[in-house]
């Protein structure tokens, strides 16, 4: 599934301006290491959402729906994280580290579930979902699908 994603964000410039919302490329790459990393166990965060909403939310999820332009992201907030890395080429790298520590993860964890900021717990089924609902999502924001 990661292997067509990093294929199209060799096409990504650093001076690309996203179709929507005010992420940078960069800035857009480490957002998807970050939610790799609350996947992978390496970043444990609450679920903000009620519980009793949590069923449709992972309806929501499993379905084919697409995430919502513009949504503010409750683990980051409307501003920009600063950026973590020197360059978008070490940010991509830093991507692949953690789609590999995801894989590993999950080999070595089949059974675990890690918690996500708003669907609550998941299962690698769901992860494997969710990441590739986050990463067309955000792929598509720079015109890369």
């Amino acid at each position: 599934m990661f292997d067509q994603f990093l294929k199209k964000l060799t096409l990504l410039n650093l001076d690309q301006n996203p179709l929507w919302g005010k992420m940078t490329p960069q800035h857009m790459v480490e957002h998807l290491i970050l939610s790799l990393q609350m996947s992978n166990g390496k970043l444990n965060v609450k679920c903000i959402s009620q519980p009793e909403n949590l069923p449709s939310l992972k309806r929501f999820l499993l379905s084919a729906r697409d995430l919502p332009k513009e949504y503010i992201n409750p683990y980051i907030g409307p501003n920009l994280l600063p950026l973590k890395y020197s360059s978008l080429k070490e940010t991509v790298s830093h991507l692949k580290e953690e789609i590999n520590n995801y894989e590993e993860f999950f080999i070595s964890n089949p059974d675990t579930k890690t918690v996500h900021v708003t669907f609550g717990e998941l299962n690698k089924q769901e992860w494997d979902q969710f990441h590739s609902k986050h990463f067309t999502h955000h792929l598509s924001q720079f015109d890369l699908l």
